[in-house]
């Protein structure tokens, strides 16, 4: 995730919440049913807020930066240009998501259906 103009205020809620148990999380097929092809709108605790379209294609697109997504295992997996990379755990409830990475809750942010930006 980068930092982008959108900022997610469930995201501060996020953080007083105990890190999300294996159980809780999304198996490699529900990650791919209910992120790719949408767009999620967040903030990662690292490097702020974001907002992104997951491209059936392995393409990240945002407002103003690229990169790729990845399935390995059941983590979703991120490689940008200019930036981090990194693999995230998923916790998926209906429309909202919690990144969970190794010192817990890491990010958060709202599924919203399709490319509404047009990226």
């Amino acid at each position: 995730m980068r930092l982008s103009v959108f900022a997610c205020a469930p995201f501060a809620l996020c953080m007083l919440c105990p890190p999300a148990f294996a159980q809780d999380l999304a198996s490699a097929d529900q990650v791919r049913g209910a992120i790719i092809g949408n767009t999620v709108i967040g903030t990662m605790a690292a490097s702020g807020p974001y907002a992104e379209f997951f491209d059936p294609d392995g393409t990240i697109r945002a407002a103003d930066y690229a990169g790729r997504w990845a399935i390995r295992g059941n983590k979703m997996c991120f490689d940008y240009d200019e930036g981090p990379s990194g693999c995230w755990a998923v916790a998926i409830t209906g429309s909202t998501l919690v990144w969970v990475g190794s010192s817990g809750a890491e990010g958060s942010g709202t599924i919203r259906a399709g490319n509404p930006s047009g990226w």
